[in-house]
């Protein structure tokens, strides 16, 4: 008899523990503008064949759809964008024969992540967090000097850390700062090809970005 009593106590506590999270999910939409910095790609393929540049600092947006169960964790889909340039030295021997060169690109960098984040709220108002990101890397570059445009998609991944401020019961003010990285996402093909069936330098430099987030996070209850 008492064990049967531990279990119905046993099956009445999931049951709780089910019923509480079922009406306690919620939705987040989360705004994002912020500020990256610079980073340095490069690779040597030969002596003849190389390129040396920087992807330049600048400002950076977006937003992202979260869905939250509180004290479990968020699954959010987020998109960001950035325009910037990158001005490259580089020698190219299938479209230059080897010879130097330099060109300020245009480039447009968008990200498209699938995060899980991790909360920490300790108080009401305070709840700070730390996740990780999975998605690709989707890249436009444009030649000024020739108008030729090229673009790339590449696998990516990326770390944040930082807290929301709640101001409210659904509005919060976050700040964060983030690392994204797109693995091999600058080469020759990208930068340097004429447009044809050229593929330019075959080696790849993989690129880190380093920026700071602030935004704003709106919540959407789930009664």
């Amino acid at each position: 008899m008492m064990n049967l009593f531990k279990k119905k106590i046993l099956l009445l506590s999931i049951l709780a523990l089910i019923a509480q999270i079922s009406f306690s999910q919620e939705i987040r939409v989360n705004t994002y503008g912020g500020y990256v910095f610079k980073d340095k790609v490069d690779s040597y393929y030969s002596s003849s064949s190389y390129y040396s540049g920087q992807i330049q600092d600048g400002a950076r947006w977006g937003g992202g759809i979260e869905y939250v169960i509180p004290g479990i964790g968020g699954l959010e889909i987020q998109y960001l964008r950035q325009n910037t340039n990158a001005p490259t030295v580089y020698s190219d021997v299938i479209h230059s024969g080897g010879q130097l060169q330099k060109t300020d690109f245009d480039l447009r960098l968008n990200w498209l992540m699938l995060n899980s984040t991790r909360y920490f709220p300790v108080s009401e108002q305070l709840e700070p967090f730390a996740g990780f990101g999975l998605g690709m890397g989707i890249f436009s570059l444009t030649n000024p000097d020739t108008n030729n445009e090229r673009s790339a998609t590449k696998f990516a991944y990326s770390f944040r850390g930082g807290i929301n401020l709640w101001l409210g019961n659904n509005l919060a003010f976050r700040a964060q700062t983030s690392l994204f990285s797109a693995v091999q996402s600058m080469g020759g093909s990208l930068y340097f090809g004429s447009g044809g069936s050229g593929a330019g330098l075959s080696s790849y430099s993989s690129m880190f970005q380093f920026g700071f987030d602030g935004g704003l996070v709106f919540r959407i209850p789930m009664e």
